[in-house]
């Protein structure tokens, strides 16, 4: 027989602006939580520096895919015309490189915007069409003037109590335990 109860997923603080949620982010940095996260309406500006999060790969990613890119049209050019069907046009070499540089380009350049998509998706886990904070009906105001931070239960210090108390010392206000129904 199923039983309904409600599981914590975590807490969920809001502040009073973006100064606010910068500091508030550095602070619980500070304090050794892990698994948490800042929702504002835009972009602020040192949000990365003051949550600690590392640099993104996705340079990286974008950068490797479109050279292999560029490597693999050179090599499909470079076979097809000295080993599959050799020909000899206007008195060039069988190895022509330089007329492979449009292609070469445009191949490196469809799959580094591939790579960018694809691992920016990969590199946000998304598409995320749940999310523990959609229970609460105050993160509505997120989207135009609400600035929020989120703990998640899975940290290794979060406890209802501790966690709480710590919200509302740097500034936390209208704190609220994530909840939702979990059927068993």
């Amino acid at each position: 027989m199923a039983q309904e109860q409600k599981q914590i997923y975590g807490i969920l603080a809001e502040f009073e602006s973006a100064a606010a949620l910068l500091h508030a982010a550095a602070r619980i940095r500070d304090a050794g939580y892990k698994e948490f996260d800042c929702h504002s309406p835009f972009p602020i500006h040192g949000m990365d520096e003051a949550m600690g999060l590392k640099r993104s790969p996705l340079g990286w990613i974008v950068g490797l895919m479109a050279f292999g890119g560029l490597f693999l049209a050179y090599l499909l050019q470079g076979w097809t015309s000295t080993i599959d069907y050799p020909l000899i046009i206007a008195g060039k070499p069988f190895f022509s490189y330089q007329a492979y540089v449009p292609v070469g380009f445009g191949i490196a350049v469809l799959f580094g915007a591939l790579s960018a998509f694809f691992g920016m998706l990969v590199l946000n886990k998304l598409p995320q069409p749940w999310h523990p904070v959609f229970y609460s009906n105050n993160f509505e105001k997120m989207s135009t003037d609400g600035f929020f931070i989120s703990i998640e239960k899975k940290d290794e210090k979060f406890t209802v109590d501790h966690t709480t108390t710590f919200l509302a010392s740097i500034g936390g206000q209208n704190i609220e335990l994530l909840q939702g129904d979990r059927v068993e």
